[in-house]
């Protein structure tokens, strides 16, 4: 296996032989995800699965549409990893048919300083996702443009870091979590420069000084420092950002990606075998999954290898290698390897549970 900054070093290398159009993608994902608890305590949030594929890897989709097949490279910010989960994330950057590289961040020292682990990217054209923000919309990334900045309208600013627009619609100020009203543009967590160093010389320049808010470097405050020397920071609306934050809002996000989806093919596996069942679209159904004697659906999806009987089960995500018989269940997560049987309504289980109730 090749260590973190050896990586870090042939990305450097990569970089020098790309060309300028090219686009390096950075996803900072070293989070503990607390919220997500049990489901985060054996599997990293971003890689949990939406409509049957990782939170991170319906980003990196999203982000290759939108920047019409740019991204050469993709440096995964990550706390060291298994190299198993490597390999996944490394097979999700090809599908797009871009490179791998890891980048470690031993401490949990704010949005900027995950970033600048992977500074041996900042440079040339760069985009900076974080790996838990999920987008829809029709947009077609302006490169030429000095930085833009992906944004939603909310009804509460107060819990997000926000912008402030001028007439000529580009950003005058940022606001981290404003007591009092400043703007309703809230930042989504995705990110475009021309020239990465620009990014890379402001966050350094932010831990030199040791710059932080509660014991972290933010990402906002080398944002306002690039715009006091002249940067000027364009905006892109999505139409919809949904959040993976908590089991309740990552089940409201499978619904969604599962209506995105709805009559897409792809979405039932032609390995899954449905016996004397109902399915209720949208549902996914992934390889080797079996129902019988069931309702399922609407907005359920169910990972690859489970066998699910007796049960009625809507707006939940079922993962692989599970079994869930006589069971009743709606808004409900089960991990991987769950053997449920039981007539709960709503639950949260985490991977290799049995709960029989």
């Amino acid at each position: 296996m090749i260590r973190l900054e050896e990586q870090g070093d042939m990305a450097a290398q990569v970089y020098s032989k790309t060309s300028d159009a090219m686009i390096n993608l950075i996803i900072p994902m070293a989070g503990k995800g607390k919220r997500m608890r049990p489901h985060t305590l054996t599997t990293p949030k971003p890689l949990i699965p939406i409509a049957g594929k990782p939170i991170v890897a319906r980003l990196v989709d999203e982000l290759s549409t939108v920047c019409q097949g740019q991204i050469s490279t993709i440096g995964f910010v990550v706390q060291e990893l298994a190299p198993a989960i490597q390999a996944q994330l490394r097979a999700i950057a090809q599908d797009i048919g871009a490179q791998a590289h890891f980048y470690e961040q031993k401490a949990a020292l704010g949005t900027a300083h995950a970033i600048f682990c992977a500074q041996k990217l900042l440079q040339g054209r760069i985009i900076i996702a974080f790996a838990d923000t999920l987008f829809r919309g029709n947009i077609n990334l302006d490169t030429t443009q000095e930085s833009v900045i992906w944004v939603k309208k909310v009804p509460e600013p107060s819990a997000f870091g926000v912008v402030k627009l001028g007439d000529d619609q580009l950003v005058t100020d940022f606001a981290e979590k404003p007591t009092s009203f400043v703007s309703d543009l809230a930042i989504i967590g995705l990110y475009y420069f021309r020239e990465g160093h620009h990014l890379q010389k402001a966050i350094q320049q932010l831990i030199e000084q040791g710059t932080v808010q509660d014991g972290e470097y933010q990402l906002t405050d080398a944002l306002a420092a690039m715009q006091c020397q002249g940067m000027r920071f364009a905006t892109q609306e999505v139409t919809e950002w949904l959040d993976c934050g908590n089991k309740r809002a990552t089940i409201y996000t499978n619904q969604r990606f599962l209506t995105f989806l709805r009559g897409d093919k792809s979405l039932i596996a032609p390995t899954a075998r449905v016996h004397d069942s109902v399915i209720i679209p949208p549902v996914y159904l992934g390889k080797a999954v079996v129902v019988k004697n069931a309702i399922l659906g609407p907005y359920v999806s169910v990972g690859s290898h489970t066998y699910i009987s007796d049960a009625r089960i809507q707006n939940s995500i079922i993962q692989e290698h599970s079994m869930v018989r006589n069971a009743n269940l709606q808004d409900s997560m089960l991990g991987n390897h769950v053997h449920f049987m039981g007539k709960i309504a709503e639950l949260s289980v985490g991977d290799y549970s049995t709960l029989i109730v």
